[in-house]
C-alpha cells in the first residue's frame, strides 16, 4: 500500500504528484516501490523498453517477440514536428527498435475528451496511419473512449506493440562492460524544448522543431555494419540524464560522461539555460542511446553519421569500473560531477 511507503519529502507520497511521471527520482521509486513490488515477473523487472519473449519452438519458429506499451498525454496535441499520432507511432517503434526488434504490429487506443474538434482528431488519426505506413507497422487493433470536458488534454493514446527478434541477438545491461563506449545519435532536448515552446505560443527559433521520428532504420544500420551492440535505449522522457542513471544504477561499473562531447543545439541551450534546465534531463523523442565495445565504437559513429537520423550522432562517455553505481560528468574545466537523477518534474505533458 502506498501508506506504507515514505512519506512526501522523502520519496514516494501518498499522492501521486507529476513528478512521479518525470522519468526522475520519483518515477523510479513509484515503478520499485509499488509497481514492481506486486508485480513480480522477471521479464517486467529488467525494465527495457519491450519485454522479448522466446518463440522458439512456436510453429517452428525461432528467435523471439518484442512486446511493448506506453502512453502519450503531450500537450499541445500539436507541436512543431508532429503531433501525438506521429509521437504514438514513434515512440512504439522506438521502443521495440531498443531490443532490436523489427516492428511488425501495434494496438492504439484512443481517450477523447468532450468537445475536441473532430477535424482535429482526423488530423492525428491520419497522422498516425501515415507514421505507421512509413515505419512498416500495422495498426491492427484498437479502441476509443470518451470523457466527460475537463477530464482529458483533448486527447490521451496508448499504444501497445509487437515486433521480432532475430535469433541470437541478445541485448541488455549485464552485456555492458568496463571500456564499452556511450553513443547518442543525435541532439540532445529538441522536442521537450519545441514542445514547451509551441505550448507557451513563443517561437525562438524556425529551425527548433521536436525531433519525435521512427529509429528502427538508424538502430538497423549497426547491425548491418555488425557492430557488437551491447544495450540500446530510446533516451525519452528524463532524457539521456536519466538513461545512464538507470543504467549504472546497481551495477559494478559507472559512466564518465564528457560534457563537451554532448550534442546540443544553441537553441536548446539557451533555453536551458534561460529556464534553469539541464540538457541531460530534456525529453527527446527522436534520439537512441547505444553501449559498444570500444574497437566498435568508430563503425557504430559511421554507421550513425551515414544515416539521416544519425548525423549528428557522437561518442559521449564511457563505462568504466571508476565509481561503481553512478554517472559522472566530466567538465571542460578538468572538473566533474556526479549526476542525480532529479527529484522534480521539469517539464510535463511533453511525451
Amino acid at each position: 500500500m502506498l501508506r506504507s511507503l515514505p512519506a512526501e519529502g522523502s520519496g514516494v507520497s501518498e499522492r501521486i504528484r507529476l513528478a512521479h511521471g518525470s522519468g526522475g527520482e520519483l518515477s523510479r521509486r513509484l515503478v520499485h516501490e509499488v509497481f514492481l513490488r506486486y508485480l513480480l515477473d522477471p521479464e517486467l523487472a529488467r525494465l527495457e523498453d519491450s519485454a522479448v519473449l522466446s518463440a522458439d519452438g512456436l510453429d517452428g519458429a525461432c528467435g523471439a517477440l518484442a512486446f511493448t506499451t506506453d502512453s502519450y498525454v503531450v500537450s499541445p496535441l500539436e507541436f512543431p514536428g508532429g503531433d501525438i499520432g506521429k509521437l504514438a507511432v514513434c515512440g512504439t517503434v522506438n521502443d521495440l527498435a531498443a531490443a532490436g526488434a523489427r516492428p511488425l504490429w501495434m494496438a492504439a487506443g484512443w481517450i477523447l475528451e468532450e468537445g475536441l474538434p473532430l477535424d482535429t482528431l482526423e488530423r492525428l488519426v491520419r497522422s498516425m496511419a501515415e507514421w505507421s505506413a512509413a515505419a512498416g507497422i500495422r495498426v491492427v487493433t484498437g479502441d476509443t473512449k470518451v470523457v466527460p470536458q475537463g477530464l482529458a488534454d483533448g486527447a490521451y493514446v496508448n499504444t501497445s506493440g509487437v515486433g521480432w527478434v532475430p535469433q541470437g541477438r541478445c541485448l541488455g545491461r549485464q552485456r555492458v562492460r568496463s571500456g564499452d563506449r556511450v553513443l547518442v545519435s543525435g541532439c540532445l532536448g529538441d522536442h521537450g524544448v519545441a514542445v514547451m515552446l509551441a505550448r507557451q505560443g513563443i517561437s525562438m527559433s524556425a529551425h527548433l522543431v521536436s525531433d519525435v521520428a521512427p529509429l528502427h532504420g538508424l538502430v538497423q544500420s549497426l547491425f548491418d555494419a555488425e557492430v557488437d551492440v551491447r544495450w540500446l535505449r530510446d533516451a525519452t522522457r528524463g532524457g539521456l540524464g536519466s538513461v545512464l542513471c538507470e543504467l549504472a544504477q546497481g551495477a559494478n561499473y559507472g559512466i564518465e560522461v564528457e560534457e563537451q562531447s554532448l550534442p546540443v543545439r544553441a537553441e536548446v541551450s539557451g533555453a536551458a539555460e534561460l529556464l534553469g534546465l539541464d540538457p541531460l534531463f530534456i525529453a527527446n523523442e527522436g534520439k537512441m542511446v547505444v553501449v559498444v565495445p570500444p574497437e566498435d565504437a568508430a563503425a557504430a559513429l559511421g554507421a550513425w553519421n551515414s544515416h539521416p537520423l544519425g548525423r549528428d550522432a557522437a561518442v559521449v562517455g564511457r563505462v568504466t569500473e571508476k565509481h561503481p553505481g553512478r554517472v559522472v560528468s566530466l567538465t571542460p574545466y578538468g572538473t566533474s560531477r556526479i549526476v542525480h537523477l532529479p527529484a522534480g518534474e521539469l517539464l510535463p505533458r511533453i511525451c
